[in-house]
């Protein structure tokens, strides 16, 4: 399992990318994904909303479990991705691609986001 270099993450096991004009686009881990087995269902943030880091902010539903998604960071819901409400298998496919999750106007980030190495380590 190899985790992008350029994207940091959370304890919770999201990803969050470098902030482009302040927005920064989130998703869960490949790590996160194998453990939840295949994706059925996806419950995001709606356009509009304000997200907190560490909250929940929606929930995933695999064939083995139900897990709440939470935000890495603070700010405002600028995306929702539709193709992985109309295709969840994506979340399990294409972690880091297809499968990213909301875009968020960061207003505040925590201190403790990792590095692709020490989630690595984290992680295992």
């Amino acid at each position: 399992m190899s985790n992008p270099q350029q994207l940091r993450y959370s304890k919770e096991h999201e990803w969050l990318s470098n902030a482009e004009d302040g927005v920064s686009t989130v998703g869960i881990t490949e790590h996160a994904a194998n453990a939840l087995g295949d994706v059925v269902y996806v419950q995001l943030p709606e356009v509009g909303d304000t997200v907190t880091a560490g909250e929940t902010c929606g929930e995933l539903e695999s064939t083995k479990s139900v897990s709440d998604l939470y935000s890495p960071v603070t700010g405002e819901v600028v995306a929702a991705n539709q193709d992985v409400v109309d295709d969840p298998a994506l979340v399990n496919s294409a972690p880091f691609e297809g499968g990213w999750l909301f875009k968020v106007r960061v207003t505040d980030e925590p201190g403790d986001l990792l590095s692709a190495d020490e989630y690595t380590d984290f992680a295992s």
